[in-house]
């Protein structure tokens, strides 16, 4: 199994945040080492949070601190391949456990880029909560005891909470290296979109009713040669700070139409659209040429936004997305219930689609008061004429709850993991 289900009979699970709490983790990275497994761990602490529950109240210290585990999930569900288990530990601390063999370097990026998306504020109902995340990390030694990395890993945190201007230190008492250097990684970025090595995969979506296979949506990633698989979010990270966001968004379009055009043609392709795209002033005209150049049908694509996206000018957003929208194309709003959603989107964007972030799907079954959001959502979805698609169904229970209470399409390892345009093309040949 790619994804972990942490809360699954799990009587430890931690009330606030919905993870499982410390012994859970120490017994599961217990497993994985004695498997002689190679382990990636990250402690993450909070600078200075008990001043959050003094200013805006415990509810609101609550609310961050929830918010910060879905993303914390979110984020190592979209960029490990291999088993990984996040945790709440004492206080404002999570710590976050990977069986994903990576490099050193490559681990080093994935929790500089995790840190930025935590530093992100978070909108609670007493104030904006800005976090300022710090970081241990490390990689288990040959023979080592669960007990010995833990320990390892919560001295390294205390000295890097303690150090002005830094936010991540090595479990190993060894200073953070470098790896590449920023300056590298944002050469080899341009190096690989020259020689076209961006590769694209597809996660199958499937529907509900019936498990036919619907369409997929086009994922982004990269084989380093010396740091290995880097997933989308370290690789827009990447190209956000070499200005070239706008190449690799392009690239990444251009390619997964190309993937996409010799489908059956009852079956959609999903596209994820960024910040940079929609502040483009051109956007939508440039757009719709890439999809008519590509010959692909533009009835049968959906571009995905999530409410990040939406942030800088949601009017200007509305704009584009309805030229796109007005020839054919259809919109989904992604990752919904991911944090604080904006219910003003829902009536600005001419929206088709609502789609289910896997924090929605993860407790459903066997939780009453997941179920009963998770209603309350396809309720408010029908009302306003949206299908609603889950993401993150990986068990048969799941499906089968999410057809019951009217899903329309998912997503999620349950059926498939994202593959290769041939893999894809052969999948929906049968």
């Amino acid at each position: 199994m790619m994804t972990p289900h942490p809360d699954e009979l799990d009587p430890g699970r931690d009330a606030v945040t919905g993870l499982p709490g410390a012994e859970t983790a120490r017994a599961r990275l217990g497993e994985w080492l004695a498997r002689g497994e190679q382990v990636q761990a990250l402690l993450v602490g909070l600078r200075r949070f008990d001043a959050v529950n003094l200013a805006y109240g415990t509810a609101s210290g609550d609310a961050a601190l929830a918010e910060l585990a879905s993303r914390i999930k979110h984020f190592a569900a979209d960029e490990l391949d291999g088993p990984w288990l996040a945790a709440r530990g004492g206080g404002g601390q999570f710590l976050l456990l990977s069986a994903d063999p990576c490099s050193r370097e490559r681990w080093q990026l994935f929790a500089a880029e995790l840190l930025d998306r935590l530093a992100r504020p978070i909108v609670t109902a007493g104030g904006t909560v800005r976090p300022s995340p710090r970081a241990a990390l490390l990689r288990g030694l040959s023979g080592e005891s669960a007990d010995s990395l833990l320990d390892r890993l919560a001295h390294a945190l205390d000295r890097v909470m303690v150090q002005p201007g830094r936010r991540l230190l090595w479990g190993d008492g060894e200073a953070t290296r470098a790896g590449r250097r920023a300056a590298q990684l944002e050469a080899d970025l341009l190096q690989a979109l020259d020689r076209g090595e961006i590769e694209v995969l597809y996660q199958p979506q499937f529907s509900c009713l019936d498990d036919r296979l619907s369409g997929a949506e086009a994922l982004a990633r990269w084989d380093h040669p010396q740091l290995g698989r880097i997933g989308a979010g370290a690789l827009f990270a990447i190209a956000e700070r070499a200005d070239h966001v706008a190449q690799l968004s392009r690239e990444i379009q251009r390619r997964a139409l190309e993937g996409a055009r010799g489908w059956p043609m009852d079956l959609r392709l999903s596209l994820n659209v960024t910040p940079n795209d929609l502040l483009a002033e051109n956007f939508a005209a440039e757009f719709a040429a890439l999809v008519r150049d590509s010959g692909f049908p533009a009835w049968r694509l959906t571009l995905e936004v999530t409410e990040q996206v939406l942030l800088a000018d949601v009017s200007h957003a509305a704009r584009a997305l309805g030229e796109l929208a007005g020839q054919g194309m259809r919109i989904a709003l992604d990752d919904f219930g991911a944090g604080f959603c904006n219910f003003r989107y829902l009536k600005l964007l001419p929206l088709h689609y609502l789609k289910l972030d896997r924090s929605m799907i993860d407790g459903v079954v066997g939780d009453a008061r997941d179920l009963a959001v998770l209603r309350a959502i396809i309720a408010m979805a029908g009302a306003l004429d949206l299908k609603v698609i889950a993401e993150g169904v990986e068990t048969e229970a799941q499906r089968v709850l999410a057809a019951g209470e009217g899903c329309a399409f998912y997503q999620g390892f349950l059926r498939a993991q994202p593959m290769s345009a041939a893999e894809f093309g052969a999948l929906a040949r049968g």
